[in-house]
């Protein structure tokens, strides 16, 4: 059984966030308001199945965002029962652009 972490948001995944509403809104007027309520209701399940995802690299897990070409990249901080978000980035964008990151 897990228990309900709290979330943790670097301040980059905000801009993560951002660039992507601006993009959809772009895209389709209110489209980008769908893909933020699509990131909130994700985010408030991994908050009790954070397990459920593999680890892919460096003890980071990823989580395919539902309907968007993106993934929701954490860590588990078990003994501060916390999910720290280091990225929400875009599949069709090459990795290194977030690696690449300070």
């Amino acid at each position: 059984m897990n228990f309900k972490y709290s979330i943790e948001i670097e301040p980059d995944v905000f801009k993560d966030i951002q660039n992507a509403i601006d993009y959809y809104n772009s895209c389709q007027a209110g489209f980008g308001k769908r893909f933020y309520q699509t990131i909130d209701k994700q985010l408030k399940f991994l908050r009790s199945n954070y397990n459920l995802f593999a680890i892919r690299y460096d003890n980071i897990r990823c989580m395919n965002v539902e309907k968007f070409p993106y993934m929701i990249h954490y860590l588990v901080l078990s003994d501060q029962k916390t999910i720290s978000i280091k990225a929400i980035f875009c599949t069709h964008e090459n990795p290194d652009k977030w690696e690449k990151r300070d």
